[in-house]
């Protein structure tokens, strides 16, 4: 008999599923028994409008290097080329003999035409292709309503959702993974210049650990302090009250089913059984999960959200076009400390606390009537965990303009706000320590502070602190007449 030939090598193109433990295009290829050879394209021109952002790009670096670590630890490697996707494909294709490509799915509109060219054109060179479901619970096209259409509300789509079972996971990371008798060339990390070349990432440095491992942790660490106060904590951000797992979801570090099973098995546990209150957050944690799922559905169904609004009406809208304002915005020197807050907390870490995200975003599109699609960006390019199908959804929800968008005339108060959720000022202090000697009952509206109480907090309204750019009852006011224009159309 003659010797055993061994199978040829299986690309593994990895994208936005950084990890090596519950990803099905890995464990695909892990099974094929052949050399295994890991692969990433740099190609942000692919992306379109929106190519990754610098925060985003930042995080990437950051994980390519942990990921290119866990593989060295298994005798393998990260092949890194630039694109074009399809040359840069063909030519690992063409060096390394491999007869299958695997990936997982990605659901932007971008990459789904990408992705439906590929699996046309690799079959007819004889190269066998598959994609995977790696980074959703569901796929897209799997949740419907009675009459066969995707869901345009939230309550029945999630409802939908837990009629359904959450998959099992693929399969843990491999031990080892088969090298190729030769490697293919690769670039290395930094031939990308993913980092910034003015040096601005100090504070994500000290906030983050991007990679696999940081994911786990970062799910431990809300598995043991921040579960059972999630319910209340989630809306306080002055603490570590959510998970902070959405960067790593957004790059695939740690998949939804992961995060999904390891919440539902906390909540299966003895000592929960009988805890009411804390099987109460675990069930609010996992409908933030199906907000995700639901983004996404949108996304796919509705390809254009990203940039046009979903509800036809408001292509009239009378959006303004004030830079001055909006740089104000982004610079978190509007007046209002719990929207400067967040601005700055945005700068500084690449995040901002979903409260207050929605609070920031609500001032900017009704209070300035600037339109949502210039938040949007903003936020693509300092979010570390800017995600087209969640931008875009949130956005078009405060704007009131997309799928079971919030009304038209709820127009957040920014003093309230604060009073509510960071009523101690805790927050504010943080991230504007100009107000930070300023009382508890003066901290969220400075303005109307006593002369004496701000001279004894050292605060000098329009020269230490701005005053507020817009007065709040004035800009309702104004926004309401705008979009009650356009209520009937």
């Amino acid at each position: 008999m003659g010797a055993k030939t061994e199978a040829a090598p299986t690309l593994v193109w990895f994208r936005q599923d950084l990890r090596l433990s519950d990803n099905p295009a890995l464990a695909a290829a892990v099974d094929r028994c052949g050399p295994v050879i890991p692969v990433f394209i740099w190609a942000p021109e692919e992306e379109g409008s929106w190519r990754p952002g610098g925060a985003s790009q930042w995080w990437l670096n950051r994980s390519l290097a942990a990921l290119t670590h866990e593989l060295e630890k298994r005798g393998s490697r990260l092949i890194i080329r630039r694109g074009p996707t399809e040359k840069a494909l063909n030519d690992l294709v063409a060096a390394s003999g491999a007869k299958a490509v695997f990936w997982n799915r990605r659901y932007e509109p971008a990459a789904i035409i990408r992705d439906r060219e590929l699996k046309a054109e690799f079959p007819v060179r004889g190269v066998a292709v598959e994609s995977f479901n790696g980074n959703l619970l569901f796929e897209p096209w799997m949740i419907r309503n009675a009459s066969g259409q995707p869901f345009r509300v939230f309550s029945p789509f999630w409802r939908a959702c837990l009629s359904k079972s959450v998959g099992p996971p693929s399969k843990d990371a491999p031990r080892k993974l088969s090298s190729p008798g030769e490697w293919p060339h690769s670039l290395a990390i930094s031939d990308l210049k993913l980092e910034p070349p003015v040096d601005w990432a100090g504070g994500l440095r000290e906030t983050w650990q991007p990679g696999e491992s940081g994911a786990t942790n970062q799910l431990k660490r809300f598995q043991k302090q921040a579960i059972e106060e999630y319910s209340a904590g989630r809306d306080a951000p002055g603490v570590v009250g959510t998970s902070r797992l959405s960067p790593h979801l957004h790059f695939g570090e740690i998949s939804p089913g992961q995060v999904w099973r390891a919440v539902v098995s906390m909540m299966n546990e003895q000592e929960m059984l009988n805890n009411q209150a804390r099987r109460a957050a675990c069930d609010a944690y996992l409908r933030q999960i199906g907000w995700r799922e639901f983004a996404y559905q949108l996304l796919y169904h509705h390809p254009e959200s990203a940039e046009q609004a979903l509800r036809p009406e408001f292509a009239t809208f009378p959006w303004k076009t004030d830079p001055r304002t909006l740089q104000a915005w982004t610079q978190g020197k509007t007046g209002y400390p719990l929207v400067d807050a967040g601005m700055r907390e945005l700068w500084h870490t690449g995040w901002m606390h979903n409260r207050v995200r929605m609070v920031a975003a609500s001032f900017l599109v009704k209070h300035l009537l600037i339109g949502w699609q210039e938040g949007a960006a903003w936020f693509w390019d300092t979010l570390v965990d800017a995600d087209l199908a969640n931008n875009s959804l949130g956005w078009q929800w405060v704007a009131g303009c997309g799928a079971d968008a919030a009304p038209y005339f709820r127009i957040f108060n920014p003093v309230i706000q604060g009073e509510k959720f960071d009523a101690t000022g805790a927050y504010v202090r943080r991230w504007v320590p100009e107000l930070a000697g300023l009382p508890d009952d003066w901290i969220h509206k400075p303005w109307k502070a006593p002369v004496s109480t701000l001279v004894n907090a050292g605060v000098e309204l329009g020269r230490t602190y701005p005053a507020p750019i817009v007065d709040h009852d004035e800009a309702r006011e104004r926004a309401l007449r705008a979009f009650a224009g356009i209520k009937g159309k």
